[in-house]
């Protein structure tokens, strides 16, 4: 397996982006990763696009296809690829194996969502849990949460004021993005007052739905020292899956799938825990 590394990023502005279709907000974020990275269009090679649910958004699927089009990459080995919230997470993965397995040289992983077009955003986001057993029965994405929160508290003794921090904290990092699509801090007891979603989650313990996009290129750390682009390289990446009915998970309160692909990426690093200097974490809902 050979060593890779990121050599360009693109994003555009998230929010409710009304007048941008779908395929241009991929196209703006491939060509800033482009530009980013000074690598010319026709050398890359692959493009792996993650995107959770444009069939039902936007009516539009195949995006595999219509998206490297508009973005200038006709010809190139295009994948689309859906893993609900993971799926950017799980495009980068699968263009980083492509690139450290010396299939290509230059690949693209991108992610884009356009979700604010009218469709039924609850029914859209629903879709991804079990339809037959839960959301067949009533419940939603939020109420799924909600049940999570709820079982925290009762084990762990987690309190609401804990998870109001985690809003404030989110806010408050994403103030210091211009791109971000509420880039405004906002307090404790506006976490508070603001409408119930689902008990005890409120209106900002819930991320919004919105429209954006991003893209990263990969190519090998070699590659990456010849265009003298400073070396940031992966060096691990996990995975891993788990029963998505609650009912079926042996303590609702926890989710040991994250902790098994964490052990797979630590291992692959040759690194641990105490190692980590910064994390990112996707917070659905706080």
């Amino acid at each position: 397996m050979r060593d890779v590394a990121i050599i360009g990023v693109g994003m555009t502005s998230f929010g409710e982006l009304w007048q941008t279709p779908l395929r241009d907000l991929f196209a703006e974020a491939v060509q800033g990763c482009l530009k980013d990275a000074g690598v010319d269009r026709d050398k890359i090679q692959s493009a792996y696009i993650g995107c959770m649910s444009s069939g039902l958004f936007n009516q539009q699927e195949h995006l595999a296809s219509i998206l490297p089009d508009y973005a200038g990459l006709k010809g190139i080995a295009a994948t689309r690829v859906e893993s609900a919230c993971a799926s950017g997470g799980a495009a980068f993965r699968a263009a980083y194996l492509e690139v450290a397995s010396g299939a290509s040289d230059f690949v693209i992983a991108g992610g884009v969502e356009k979700m604010n077009d009218g469709a039924d955003a609850t029914f859209c986001l629903a879709t991804a849990a079990d339809q037959e057993y839960e959301v067949y029965n009533g419940v939603t994405f939020p109420g799924l949460y909600a049940m999570i929160a709820n079982a925290h508290m009762h084990k762990w003794g987690t309190t609401y004021d804990m998870l109001v921090e985690v809003a404030v904290k989110n806010h408050r990092n994403g103030a210091k993005n211009p791109r971000a699509q509420f880039p405004v801090e906002i307090t404790a007891d506006t976490v508070k007052k603001a409408v119930r979603v689902a008990e005890p989650l409120g209106l900002f313990d819930c991320s919004p739905v919105t429209d954006g996009g991003a893209a990263v290129l990969l190519a090998p750390v070699e590659v990456a020292k010849s265009l003298g682009k400073p070396i940031i390289k992966v060096i691990g990446s996990g995975h891993a899956v788990d029963t998505i009915a609650l009912h079926e998970r042996e303590d609702v309160a926890r989710i040991p799938v994250v902790q098994a692909a964490a052990q797979k990426a630590y291992a692959q690093a040759g690194k641990g825990p105490q190692d980590i200097d910064f994390c990112e974490v996707h917070d659905c809902f706080t």
